[in-house]
């Protein structure tokens, strides 16, 4: 199966406006998430999927493809479904833009997972283990089936633990990179959001609650992606002090 990793990116960020184009070192954060990308084993093209011509010139610039895009769009989802219309892959998996040290070994998992079940989506997942992470709104948690596809994802600590010991046994945080075969894609991104998904602000809801399977992998890392001027700080300092090597 042919296979496409799509990077969706925009400068309207309202957290953090062009983040993309932000410096770490000498190369802007969407083409170090695009360099991750082209590092997996098991892809055929790795594409960035914008509406900015900014955007576009600077991934371009540096060697790697860049796919125009609609402005309209309200979500990656929707962004990264246009892009592949134009390329002749039967797999997708969207990565944010902001991703710069995805470790491609999880690319490369959700990659597998697809190409082995029969499911529409592939995502991953990891333990949590700090309860302020269990209880924090912004850490998104996961329950799976016994078959490692997705029950329910919630902002809620989930499973709730009746016993009230504090175990955070079966606790797990979802980590957002997805995987879709084409056709589920398309017809994703053409559904309109799910009063679920709207309630928690999760758009994986609304694959669910169409009845898509989605299987749940562990994830080799948790890394921390861009959205604040803190986070690319953060990122900044990382890269003076690791260079090349903060990059898994």
């Amino acid at each position: 199966m042919r296979t496409a990793i799509i990077i969706p990116a925009r400068l309207a960020a309202t957290r953090l406006p062009n983040k993309p184009l932000a410096l770490l070192g000498d190369k802007p954060v969407v083409v170090r998430t695009l360099a991750q990308a082209q590092k997996c084993l098991h892809v055929d093209v790795v594409a960035v999927a914008t509406d900015s011509e900014a955007i576009a010139a600077a991934v371009r610039a540096h060697g790697g493809m860049a796919v125009m895009t609609a402005a309209h769009h309200t979500c990656g989802t929707e962004r990264v479904a246009e892009a592949a219309q134009a390329l002749d892959v039967d797999l997708v998996v969207n990565l944010q833009g902001d991703e710069p040290f995805i470790d491609p070994r999880d690319l490369d998992t959700v990659i597998a997972g697809l190409r082995s079940r029969d499911v529409e989506m592939a995502t991953l997942s990891a333990p949590i283990t700090e309860l302020a992470d269990f209880l924090n709104p912004n850490v998104v948690k996961v329950v799976t089936r016994s078959d490692d596809t997705a029950l329910y994802f919630s902002r809620a600590p989930i499973p709730y633990e009746r016993a009230q010991t504090g175990s955070l046994d079966n606790a797990r945080r979802h980590v957002g990179v997805y995987g879709y075969r084409r056709s589920a894609l398309k017809t994703l991104a053409a559904a309109p959001p799910h009063p679920l998904e709207k309630r928690e602000s999760l758009e994986q809801l609304r694959a669910l609650a169409m009845g898509m399977r989605i299987l749940v992998l562990p994830a080799v890392a948790v890394t921390r992606g861009i959205d604040t001027p803190e986070d690319l700080t953060w990122a900044q300092a990382r890269f003076a002090l690791a260079g090349e090597a903060a990059f898994p």
